[in-house]
């Protein structure tokens, strides 16, 4: 029995409830509001629309039909409950929009209407932060909601409908989106790009020299007075060489000067999900789960659950007045005042970027990674270490190197070295991690018209290399770049396209499997809109207008929807003649007799037996490439590593034959060197020599 706020044992109850997502959240808040608040998590989404349908009433101006989520009946009962008791509701869920619908998903799923709710956001989980926000509570912000449903039933639309489709047509358990789509676009034209690339041959003459001291420098070739040259062939290379291997090397230019290298921003979603990847080899998706762990509160000894950084999702790269004051004292305190900035460094956000948000930086400057070393698992000291660090660098001062950079004649010839001494290290003295342009080298100690000693000259062949297959920090910088996806969707976008097979990663580089380029084709062929870069990044700006208010968020589908529904005709009409049927081998199945078949399985193709169930018969299928092995003679086949990756290996290897290639094979032997010849690209194809070192390449001749 309850008498106003007090049960009937006398125990006053709690006035005001706060419902946050997590429990860990939930565990933190507590510690900085009195025994007068209650804190409970929804554990994320309570609604959302069904797995089982579509959820959305086309008919109806695109009406979303959400219902709970499965096995939420509990907690919103348990929720129901305590609102009873509450004199005031706070709906303290993410301050962005995935948190704004979640409160206000509260409100339908608890049916709050009639009681005294309110909206509260803080930007990190500390006690002035959180008791700020309850006095600045506010209503629920329709704009962020409804930037939220575009994006949610814009996906839905896309995903639901290409996904039904793929099921029909490829296979089971295949699915398209619209950021998921064009990630997979990215990767796929990459690796065309590096099946169709022909090497070029280059050449440099590195000039190993000494001056007073005997101190050694390396010159490099640049070309004449006045005039770069670049390098093609060994002829040419070999005469420069003879000519300055004949001549004196002088000095004839010494310019001496400063080199400024400015501390780098705090870090933004993604930004962070870079540097993870590159320095900690962390997944972007691992990232941001630790990155979630310390800004929800980590047990730190003597002081209870602290949350250690500020929220986790955002692309602003401001910091607070009060977050810089503590960096600036910090600073001057353990490095000395020379070490902080003479100004305020004040970073530009991208454009529409959430500036109400500020980048993610840690909540308590004062709690270095060391001094809480022993409260955190190894991966979130190493993450927790890398915000801390450059959020500190990016208010330090500045790196000044001492430059010299020195022109030499010999005979017409010029060559040149420069060098660099670190002077001063400002910011680096915390964060090192930083991509150098020039190398921090000894310079040696010249004058103008001296003549330098030279120990070695050395001639140098190179060949271009194709672009780089990306990594998660490539790829994410290039999604950022291009304006495709948001901070909260890079990572579970690589994780789908992971999850589904469509690519495989080895050695942090991703590769398109056979199933992820038929899903590309497919989409290419029939959703152009989908996977069009510039289309995607546009839409990715209307939602950026639905948030300010500029836009009705119905306004973006009712475009989008009618070019789409055309578009799924379409490829309904056109998929349904080509739909991929079983082809018949003339493998036998040694089990039963039957002629085996050719299907499609996750890492692609491989023989069953049509009888199955009653024979469940199956083995690799490697399919004929309709060359021969140039070593052997025997048959070439197309192969997959284990990860599905396909390559050219010999029908004998490995047994009797070393014969393996990543590009196809051809009959005819190169007329310089002699070396079997590959084909290379997938539209404009060349004919190229498997040996680097020769270069030899042709065009492919059509045939009719």
């Amino acid at each position: 029995m309850l008498i106003g706020n007090i049960d009937y044992r006398g125990v006053e109850m709690a006035k005001n409830l706060v419902i946050v997502e997590s429990p860990a959240k939930a565990k933190t808040i507590k510690k900085f509001l009195g025994s007068n608040y209650k804190i409970e998590a929804s554990m994320g989404h309570i609604r959302d629309l069904p797995k089982s349908q579509l959820g959305v009433d086309i008919e109806n101006d695109f009406e979303p039909k959400y219902i709970t989520i499965r096995g939420k009946g509990d907690l919103l009962a348990k929720l129901r409950k305590e609102i009873k008791t509450a004199d005031k509701i706070y709906l303290a869920t993410d301050p962005d929009r995935e948190g704004e619908a979640i409160s206000w998903h509260l409100i339908h799923a608890l049916r709050l209407e009639g009681f005294n709710y309110s909206r509260i956001t803080f930007n990190e989980i500390t006690k002035t932060a959180v008791k700020k926000s309850i006095k600045e509570a506010r209503e629920i912000d329709m704009d962020l909601v409804d930037a939220q449903q575009a994006r949610r039933i814009l996906d839905r639309v896309v995903g639901y409908s290409i996904s039904r489709l793929l099921w029909n047509k490829v296979k089971k358990g295949l699915s398209a989106g619209r950021v998921q789509s064009v990630t997979l676009r990215l990767i796929c034209d990459r690796e065309e790009e590096i099946s169709g690339f022909i090497p070029e041959e280059y050449w440099t003459i590195d000039a190993n020299l000494s001056g007073h001291g005997k101190t050694e420098f390396l010159a490099k070739f640049y070309g004449t007075a006045g005039k770069k040259v670049e390098l093609k062939t060994e002829e040419e290379v070999m005469e420069i060489v003879k000519t300055v291997e004949k001549t004196e090397f002088i000095i004839s230019e010494i310019k001496k000067g400063t080199r400024i290298k400015k501390p780098l921003p705090p870090f933004i979603t993604s930004t962070l999900q870079q540097e993870a990847s590159k320095y900690l080899n962390l997944t972007a998706q691992k990232t941001m789960m630790i990155a979630q762990q310390l800004y929800e509160g980590v047990d730190i000894k003597g002081e209870g659950t602290t949350g250690l950084v500020s929220y986790i999702r955002t692309d602003s790269v401001r910091v607070s007045d009060d977050a810089y004051n503590d960096i600036k004292s910090f600073v001057s305190e353990n490095y000395g005042d020379e070490f902080n900035s003479s100004e305020r460094i004040i970073y530009k956000s991208r454009n529409k970027a959430q500036d109400a948000h500020e980048a993610i930086r840690p909540t308590y400057i004062d709690k270095t990674p060391d001094s809480i070393k022993g409260s955190l698992s190894r991966e979130q000291y190493k993450l927790y270490k890398l915000i801390w660090e450059r959020t500190v660098a990016s208010q330090m001062a500045s790196a000044e190197y001492e430059t010299q950079h020195i022109s030499i004649s010999a005979d017409k010839y010029i060559f040149k070295s420069s060098g660099s001494v670190l002077k001063f290290k400002g910011f680096l003295e915390v964060y090192d991690k930083v991509e150098e342009e020039h190398e921090s080298i000894k310079m040696p100690v010249l004058n103008e018209g001296d003549i330098a000693s030279v120990k070695e000259i050395e001639p140098l062949q190179h060949f271009t290399q194709p672009p780089a297959r990306f990594t998660d920090a490539s790829l994410i910088k290039m999604l950022e770049e291009i304006g495709v996806g948001r901070p909260s969707t890079y990572a579970p976008t690589i994780a789908t396209i992971l999850a589904r097979n469509y690519v495989i990663k080895e050695k942090k580089m991703f590769y398109p499997t056979e199933l992820g380029e038929v899903v590309n084709d497919i989409m290419k062929n029939y959703f152009t809109n989908i996977v069009n870069v510039d289309f995607t990044a546009q839409l990715e700006d209307d939602l950026d207008c639905v948030e300010e208010g500029s836009v009705e968020w119905k306004d973006i589908i009712r475009r989008f929807y009618p070019v789409f529904e055309h578009d799924m005709k379409n490829a309904e009409d056109k998929l349904s003649k080509i739909e991929i049927k079983d082809e018949v081998t003339d493998v036998i199945c040694e089990k039963c007799g039957r002629n085996m078949v050719i299907k499609y399985g996750r890492y692609g193709k491989f023989l069953a037996c049509p009888g199955f169930p009653e024979c469940s018969n199956a083995k690799p299928f490697f399919e004929d490439a309709g060359v021969a092995c140039p070593e052997c003679g025997g048959k070439v086949l197309i192969k997959k590593t284990k990860k599905g990756r396909k390559y050219y290996g010999c029908e004998h290897n490995p047994d009797d034959c070393t014969f393996v290639s990543w590009n196809k094979p051809v009959e005819e032997k190169c007329p310089l060197c002699g070396s079997f010849m590959v084909e290379k690209g997938s539209k404009n194809i060349k004919i190229a020599c498997s040996n680097e070192k020769c270069g030899f390449v042709k065009e492919k001749e059509q045939t009719e």
